[in-house]
């Protein structure tokens, strides 16, 4: 399938957001929504796994094994503020795989180091480490204002 083409200001609202919610699922179809920094450049989302502590090693975190057995995902990004008016989210349904190496690898990891600094602190680099990539089938858009 095609990636869906982004309306402008969707993009923008992607690129610059801080914080996404990934959703997974494994084989059998349990879900895990969990929180990501990420960055969106206009085709894809990219997500790294990085140094901040886990409870497992970054191969064997529960979405990475999600996603080696069910690459279908889902990606929310929302803007809430106390006066509802200015609600919005946009979903990104589509499939997500696994960086750790390659000129896509590297093009992700510099994305993610110009969007949030402190990646530098965490040693996320170009020659090692692992980028969840999310590509887009189905864009949903919703605001209060629509």
């Amino acid at each position: 399938m095609t990636a869906p083409v982004v309306a402008p200001e969707v993009g923008e609202f992607l690129k610059a957001g801080r914080v996404a919610r990934l959703g997974t699922a494994d084989a059998a179809g349990q879900p895990l929504v969990v929180p990501i920094c990420y960055a969106f450049d206009g085709r894809h989302c990219y997500s790294a796994i990085d140094a901040k502590p886990k409870r497992q090693a970054p191969g064997r975190l529960k979405r990475v094994l999600n996603i080696r057995q069910n690459a279908r995902v889902s990606v929310l990004v929302d803007h809430y503020e106390e006066e509802w008016s200015r609600l919005r989210y946009v979903v990104l349904q589509g499939r997500a795989d696994l960086l750790s190496e390659g000129s896509e690898f590297t093009y992700a990891v510099d994305l993610l180091l110009g969007k949030y600094p402190q990646y530098r602190a965490l040693d996320l680099d170009r020659r090692s480490g692992l980028v969840i990539r999310i590509i887009p089938e189905r864009v949903i858009q919703w605001s209060f204002a629509a």
